[in-house]
């Protein structure tokens, strides 16, 4: 019988050892799997390179993580907003390496990862610091810039419910960078409100197919921020 599912958030984040590729859902904070990443963060783990939208925000979640020192290196969009002061004084102490990608970069190239392509070009970046050291090409009156896919060892989502067999429905914009970085991760945990039965999860509702992912651990959200 297949269950993924687990009510134990030490015994699937075990497996994270130091020196791992992260990729964490979440747009700010929508979306983000703060109780999994208070896990990791209890375990400890370190030299960790985290992908994700942007670099923590205030206190919470992400930011907590990077607080701890165990981030070598962020692959993110937005690094700084109002609220990004961890990532400041991390990046300006050069305390943390910082690869910036535009955000739908971001998206293309783990895309790219979950559909095991080799590459893409894009033309976003072409001609700027972005593009510095990368192969390039004019393709039919445009200039493209290649872009090799991002992918992890783990990836940590945030979906609203989920069954024993994986299968994963979001709510509205906690959506967000989930369903992709559940296919370019070689291990998805995904933390949900609630696991339901199988058949409970309309099949035209389901987002992210159970092939995908690996564990399922239903947690009470700690926290009232964003609580998609």
């Amino acid at each position: 019988m297949i269950d993924k599912s687990t009510a134990s958030l030490v015994e699937v984040l075990s497996q994270i050892k130091d020196g791992s590729t992260i990729m964490i859902g979440g747009f700010g904070t929508a979306g983000q799997p703060a109780e999994l990443i208070d896990g990791l963060i209890e375990l400890g783990i370190k030299d960790l390179i985290i992908v994700n939208n942007n670099a923590g925000n205030g206190d919470y979640g992400l930011a907590k993580l990077l607080k701890t020192g165990a981030v070598r290196k962020i692959i993110c969009s937005f690094p700084r907003q109002s609220d990004s002061w961890v990532f400041d004084e991390l990046y300006h102490a050069g305390k943390i390496e910082l690869e910036l990608v535009p955000q739908g970069n971001l998206a293309c190239r783990i895309q790219a990862a979950g559909m095991g392509l080799g590459a893409v070009f894009t033309p976003t970046g072409f001609g700027t610091l972005l593009a510095e050291d990368k192969e390039t090409r004019h393709i039919e009156g445009k200039d493209y810039v290649l872009e090799y896919p991002i992918k992890a060892d783990f990836a940590l989502i945030k979906a609203h419910k989920g069954d024993r067999w994986g299968n994963l429905v979001f709510n509205k914009s906690a959506r967000n960078f989930g369903p992709i970085m559940a296919m370019a991760a070689d291990v998805t945990i995904a933390q949900v409100s609630e696991v339901v039965e199988l058949g409970q999860l309309d099949p035209e509702h389901i987002i992210t197919p159970g092939i995908f992912v690996q564990h399922v651990v239903s947690v009470e959200a700690t926290s009232p921020v964003a609580v998609q």
